[in-house]
């Protein structure tokens, strides 16, 4: 994904509704997003048109009513995201990223446990 353009803050947004709902359409999408904020449908379709210009979502105009789908999966975006803000502000140090993370916000019991067992698997140790 690497000519893939970072998603701002609000078409994050936008991607989280299709991510969880799938292709949906622009009235599915605002009404979703109108639970959290308070916006109008203009801007949610004209965010929409932005997002299929710079490739971040797939329109399907085949019908009267057009559908919008994710054109990349959550996991690719956060990959891509994550990457870029490693390279950016870590200078590539996944030691100092993940460092900063655990001392800006308390993870849960069961997170730390993810990471022991990520941790071993990096390492080659157990499943």
């Amino acid at each position: 994904m690497p000519s893939t353009p970072r998603p701002t803050d609000a078409e994050l947004a936008i991607l989280r509704v299709l991510w969880d709902r799938g292709p949906s359409t622009v009235r599915q999408v605002f009404e979703v997003l109108l639970e959290e904020r308070e916006l109008g449908y203009t801007t949610v379709l004209k965010m929409l048109q932005i997002m299929d210009e710079k490739g971040l979502v797939r329109r399907d105009g085949s019908d009267r009513t057009h559908i919008f789908t994710a054109r990349h999966t959550q996991s690719q975006t956060q990959q891509h995201m994550l990457t870029d803000l490693l390279d950016k502000a870590f200078g590539g140090s996944a030691k100092s990223l993940v460092m900063q993370a655990l001392a800006t916000r308390r993870a849960s019991r069961e997170e730390l446990d993810e990471i022991r067992k990520l941790i071993d698997q990096a390492e080659g140790g157990k499943p």
